[in-house]
């Protein structure tokens, strides 16, 4: 029996990446580490109660990575994170895989559209650092760096931002492929997710006595002939991922108890699962069944930008120059799930002109492909924000498998020792 490899995770939010890993059967995970609480209490959890990670609570660190060397040697009695023994005590003498993303609000091409200064000044514009700080102190055969297709083109500082990421790498004698664009932007809707999501995935190999000329060689091999046997036959629709759950109807009028207010029925599922619609307010009700029914009668008269612009701004008396809804269709995959539900849905409004709202954390979450017995603890809004903020579980899968094949064919021996040699 093959050796699992041996993996960390870094900027693991919920663990979406980490899952789709897991799953696999072929990797064990060593550590993780993420920075805010809700994530980290949902990875633990699932560690231990669907991996069986004994030690989940300890070697999944709550932690701020720009503090880097407390990371590696452990901290004590912090007034925040408390105490740990240090990513250097979980990940011992070997690692063969790091895996994650910085966090990638300062990447993101609506979130620069929005600040002031285009996110120049945004200290997580530079957390890729630690990020490669890690790679540099364990020396894993390969990491992959997940990000949004924005840092393609972001220049907080004047000069490309992948230009830094390329510089650093090769710095710590790694190698990844020449051409972003044209190799690792990845859109996972090929890839068994229901949504349109497209993002960077960089895969960084360790140079060792390899040349560069070798290693870009092997670089593009994977992205042109590895990873694309893993794609799916079809793209899955929004229908086929969350038709099957239970409806979800108006209420004639809300009800009110204590501080919680309903507009929905409610299905008989337990509540922590998660299928049950956030509040709305009759005017968004009746403008979600208003949109809904124009799409599902063919006549589509109101879904281009000027006219969603309108219905808002003539509701609730703004002067939005962006319009602020969306309507999922049924018969396509998803446009791609963000951060941004936590606030209102409004982009993520289910296809049913009878249901009238937007979309549960459970739809979130399947569109997401994560499995449905995976657990979101904390808040509703929290919940959401695990979501948005994720890679989806089935795209990692498929991406783990494809590692594992890649560096099995190439650089593994027949005991499934890593050999970096050409």
């Amino acid at each position: 029996m093959m050796n699992k490899l041996e993996i960390i995770d870094l900027f693991s939010g919920a663990g979406g990446l980490l899952e789709g890993f897991m799953q696999t059967g072929l990797y064990k995970s060593k550590a993780s580490v993420e920075w805010e609480k809700a994530p980290i209490e949902t990875l633990r959890h699932r560690l231990k109660t669907k991996w069986n990670i004994k030690d989940a609570d300890e070697s999944s660190i709550w932690f701020d990575m720009q503090r880097i060397d407390e990371l590696f040697l452990g901290f004590s009695n912090d007034e925040k994170y408390g105490t740990s023994k240090g990513l250097d005590y979980f990940v011992g003498k070997k690692l063969d895989v790091i895996i994650g993303g910085p966090p990638c609000q300062a990447y993101s091409q609506a979130g620069r559209t929005k600040d002031e200064f285009g996110m120049k000044y945004d200290y997580r514009n530079y957390l890729f650092e630690y990020y490669l700080k890690t790679v540099e102190r364990y020396q894993p055969e390969l990491f992959i760096f997940e990000n949004v297709p924005g840092m393609l083109s972001a220049m907080p500082d004047g000069t490309p931002i992948v230009d830094l990421i390329k510089k650093d790498i090769k710095k710590i004698g790694y190698e990844v492929v020449n051409d972003f664009r044209q190799h690792a932007l990845v859109d996972m809707s090929e890839y068994g997710v229901p949504q349109n999501r497209k993002r960077v995935i960089l895969l960084g190999l360790k140079r060792g006595d390899k040349s560069e000329e070798y290693c870009q060689k092997l670089l593009e091999h994977f992205y042109d002939d590895v990873l694309p046997k893993y794609k799916s036959d079809k793209r899955i629709s929004v229908r086929e991922a969350i038709g099957d759950l239970p409806k979800i109807y108006p209420l004639d009028k809300p009800i009110t108890e204590g501080k919680n207010k309903t507009a929905y029925t409610v299905p008989e599922l337990d509540v922590k699962w998660g299928h049950v619609s956030r509040f709305q307010n009759e005017r968004d009700i009746n403008i979600f069944g208003l949109l809904t029914e124009d799409i599902a009668s063919g006549k589509n008269e109101l879904q281009n930008a000027d006219q969603l612009n309108a219905i808002y701004n003539n509701a609730t008396g703004g002067n939005s120059k962006v319009h602020k809804y969306h309507v999922l269709r049924p018969d396509k995959p998803s446009t791609t799930i963000t951060a941004h539900l936590h606030k209102d849905g409004l982009r993520f409004i289910h296809f049913d002109p009878k249901q009238k709202r937007t979309i549960t954390v459970r739809e979130a979450a399947r569109l997401q492909s994560f499995p449905d017995d995976f657990e979101f603890l904390s808040t509703r809004g929290n919940q959401y924000k695990m979501i948005g903020n994720a890679v989806p579980p089935e795209f990692a899968r498929r991406l783990a498998l494809a590692i594992f094949e890649f560096l099995k064919n190439n650089l593994m021996d027949k005991e499934g020792i890593i050999h970096a040699s050409n």
